[in-house]
């Protein structure tokens, strides 16, 4: 482990989620997605869509990045406690995807202007993972902030996407509360999985929401399509009549952490062949 300070300056500061409901920063414009979509084409021959299996064991490096204001978990010290569990918990929930996650590092940086400030496409966040970002594209870096003003304020997190990793290999990771990591306080989005909605992003996945009704959806033809997304935990939502009720237990919704139980047998052959397309991951 090591323990740096970046030069942005120090400031004060707790970590307080305020926010009522989810927030997540990794939402692309439909030019991008229509990008995505066709990169993936591009890059996904039929030989790798016959292939995928999740037979197929594949362990991604993870490197955990601890912004801090001060010493205390309130200011962002995420404990070692904390960052085991939260490795538990993104093991349990991607099992059945056939990834596995091991922690290589940590680091610790006190910097409170970057703990307060960093955001997606920010400066701050910019100067954080030019910095601190370990490995290649098969290599997970989960950074950890207080996202409490500027163009993070309120979010529990956000992630870069596969097919963005050849373009700007600094950029590619995610970025995730302090609080949410398990036994935070930002209760009810406490229990880790905050970190696997992202690392879902990470690997290839659109909110199960994206695009509505519409038939294209998130991309995946056994989620349900969803309206919006939903909150809390709302058993038997059914916002798009017809198609089956929302998969309001989808890590890819915005329901609390509680509520977050699975991936869909479509969302782990596209995660597969994502990674395998982009990120050097055999599928």
């Amino acid at each position: 482990m090591r323990f740096v300070a970046l030069s942005l300056g120090l400031l004060a500061s707790a970590s307080v989620y305020v926010d009522a409901q989810r927030t997540c920063g990794s939402n692309r414009s439909d030019a991008a997605v229509k990008k995505a979509a066709k990169m993936f084409r591009d890059r996904r021959p039929s030989s790798l869509q016959a292939a995928s299996t999740t037979s197929t064991q594949a362990t991604v490096n993870l490197h955990v990045h601890v912004i801090t204001s001060g010493d205390s978990v309130a200011q962002g010290n995420v404990t070692d406690a904390q960052i085991a569990t939260q490795v538990d918990v993104l093991n349990d929930a991607f099992s059945a995807t056939g990834l596995s996650f091991t922690l290589v590092n940590t680091t610790r940086t006190l910097d409170a202007s970057l703990y307060r400030n960093v955001g997606p496409e920010t400066t701050y966040q910019n100067a954080m993972k030019q910095a601190l970002r370990a490995g290649g594209p098969n290599d997970l870096n989960l950074y950890s902030v207080g996202f409490q003003s500027g163009a993070g304020a309120g979010l529990l997190g956000y992630a870069t996407f596969p097919y963005e990793y050849e373009g700007l290999p600094w950029d590619d990771g995610v970025v995730v509360l302090d609080a949410s990591f398990p036994g935070g306080s930002a209760e009810p989005y406490n229990l880790g999985q905050t970190a696997t909605h992202e690392v879902g992003h990470w690997v290839g996945l659109w909110h199960t929401f994206q695009n509505g009704c519409s038939p294209v959806g998130d991309e995946v033809g056994d989620t349900p399509p969803e309206r919006s997304p939903a909150f809390g935990c709302p058993v038997g939502r059914d916002s798009c009549s017809g198609d089956g009720v929302d998969p309001i237990h989808n890590f890819m919704d915005y329901t609390d952490d509680a509520c977050m139980s699975e991936f869909t047998p479509g969302q782990i052959t596209r995660l597969r062949e994502q990674i395998a397309a982009f990120r050097e991951v055999p599928a």
